[in-house]
C-alpha cells in the first residue's frame, strides 16, 4: 500500500461522498503531533478550512490496495474537536444516484484500518495508539 498526497489544487477532484470514519482517536498530543509531521512532510493540507473544531485536513489515494468495485480509494486524516479522525472510503462506493452503498469489502474495514495504522507508521513516522 502506498499514500499519493492529495493537494488543495487536486482535493475536489479527490472528493467523494463515500468516505466514512474509520477510526477516532481522542488525544490533543497526538493531533498536535501527527499534524507536525503531515505539515513538515507535505506542507498545506489538502483542504483550508481553519477553525476551532477542524484546523487540518490531508488527504491521500491509496495505491496498491483492492478497494473493487470502487475505481479509487481514498484515505482522509484530519482533526475534528481536539481528536484525530482517520476516515476512508474503503468498503464503499457510489450507487447510481450517488448514495453511499455498502460494498462486499465492508465487512473488512477493520482489517483495512490495521494495515493502515502500519502504513502510517512505516511511511510517515506517525504512531497510532488505542483508538476510542
Amino acid at each position: 500500500m502506498q499514500l499519493e498526497f492529495v493537494s488543495v489544487e487536486e482535493f475536489y477532484f479527490a472528493l467523494t461522498l463515500a468516505v466514512k470514519l474509520l477510526e477516532e482517536y481522542q488525544d490533543e498530543a497526538l493531533v498536535e503531533q501527527v499534524r507536525s509531521r503531515l505539515q513538515e512532510k507535505f506542507g498545506q493540507p489538502s483542504t483550508i478550512a481553519p477553525g476551532k473544531q477542524n484546523t487540518f485536513n490531508y488527504v491521500f489515494r491509496v495505491q496498491d490496495y483492492d478497494n473493487s468495485p470502487a475505481p479509487q480509494l481514498i484515505l482522509s486524516i484530519s482533526d475534528w474537536q481536539n481528536k484525530l479522525r482517520l476516515s476512508s472510503d474503503y468498503g464503499w462506493t457510489l450507487d447510481a444516484d450517488r448514495k453511499p452503498s455498502r460494498t462486499e469489502r465492508f465487512q473488512q474495514r477493520e482489517e483495512f484500518s490495521q494495515i493502515v495504522r502500519s502504513v502510517l507508521q512505516e511511511q510517515l513516522g506517525i504512531e497510532l495508539g488505542s483508538e476510542e
